[in-house]
């Protein structure tokens, strides 16, 4: 059976006005992510990518082009329609985290399903669930500063994973990490793909894009090169043990 398209984006093109210039960081991309890809998008500064990203993942519009997500047009939408869409069908990792730091890991990975209007008693199972997928059970009364930057990833990936998000988006995950902690999180991200889920994560390290099993490269806003990676880098046998 043909897997269905999630991602579905043509001629896409963003333009933005820095005083009297006209910047183009997308000049007309086309491409289509499928159910349970897991794609790369790479490129060097100024290449498009977080442009790409920020389209990708309902946080930004197009000038131009069109943008169908899992059935549903988003080219232009209003902004509250485009962070329902968002809360829906995207979960976001950061290179950063960005983690409230007076709350729980609970209360960390509760917070999409507040937004959501999910009921207290729900909430709580549901990410009582997403901490136990990222083998985090133990450390969910601990706050962000009582856990190492490994397992406040871990957190950031499972407060992205709770409301059983199309798509994980990930923007530099490992950017803050060292390379054993890295590896640990690649490893994490491998299991979720394996579950079935679509993972997308937007990186400038071919270490890390080498997971993926597709790559997309972007040099001054167009697609420079969109290949299947016959290699990819599996999951790892080292063991971070964190206190």
């Amino acid at each position: 059976m043909d897997k269905k398209i999630l991602i579905d984006i043509e001629n896409i093109k963003k333009y933005y006005k820095v005083g009297t210039v006209v910047v183009k960081a997308l000049e007309g991309v086309s491409l289509q992510i499928y159910e349970n890809e897991y794609v790369a998008i790479m490129g060097p500064s100024g290449s498009g990518k977080s442009t790409l990203m920020n389209i990708l993942g309902c946080l930004d519009t197009p000038t131009s082009g069109k943008y169908v997500l899992n059935g549903t047009d988003v080219s232009k939408l209003e902004d509250d329609r485009l962070a329902e869409i968002r809360n829906k069908e995207i979960g976001f990792v950061f290179q950063t985290f960005n983690l409230l730091p007076r709350y729980s890991a609970l209360e960390n990975v509760m917070l999409p399903l507040i937004y959501a209007g999910i009921g207290k008693p729900e909430r709580l199972k549901m990410a009582e669930g997403a901490l136990g997928k990222v083998s985090l059970t133990d450390r969910m009364e601990h706050k962000p500063n009582e856990l190492s930057g490994g397992q406040r990833q871990r957190v950031a990936v499972a407060r992205a994973l709770v409301n059983d998000p199309s798509i994980i988006l990930a923007d530099e995950p490992t950017g803050n990490l060292d390379s054993k902690t890295s590896i640990d999180i690649m490893n994490l991200f491998e299991d979720i793909y394996n579950q079935g889920n679509t993972i997308i994560v937007v990186t400038h390290e071919e270490d890390i894009a080498l997971h993926a099993r597709r790559i997309i490269r972007l040099r001054d806003g167009i697609i420079e090169s969109d290949e299947v990676n016959s290699n990819p880098t599996m999951k790892q046998e080292v063991v971070l043990r964190e206190e």
